[in-house]
């Protein structure tokens, strides 16, 4: 019961993190009764990382895989309006740095823990 809870879960927060990501306004919509306009738009994005992340954490298997995804999503996504959209706040730049520094470092257990492969 626990295991089928956790996977329906995992579902819905996947689909809603992907409505966010392609569908923002669309979703805010139907969850508030108004649209997303101006930076609540990019806010929307890392939130639907999130909960595609937060997803992957409660598929049965390492939770950690969930703060990678996270980590990694937001890090390249940040990087992505930085360099496209021109933002500059004070905080951007450091927050990609820390996300890709924890991520990189998530990754290591998660490497090691991987099935190694065999050359036959």
């Amino acid at each position: 019961m626990t295991t089928r809870l956790l996977i329906s879960a995992a579902i819905v927060e996947v689909a809603t993190g992907l409505g966010l990501l392609l569908m923002p306004s669309v979703v805010s919509q139907l969850l508030l009764g108004g649209p997303l306009t101006g930076l609540a738009i990019p806010l929307a994005d890392v939130a639907g990382i999130a909960l595609i992340s937060l997803g992957l954490a409660c598929w049965p298997g390492p939770a950690r895989v969930g703060m990678v995804t996270y980590g990694a999503g937001v890090a390249a996504y940040l990087a992505y309006i930085g360099l496209s959209d021109g933002a500059s706040g004070v905080l951007l730049w450091p927050a990609v740095a820390l996300h890709v520094v924890l991520t990189t470092v998530l990754m290591r257990p998660v490497a090691r823990d991987a099935p190694a492969s065999s050359d036959s």
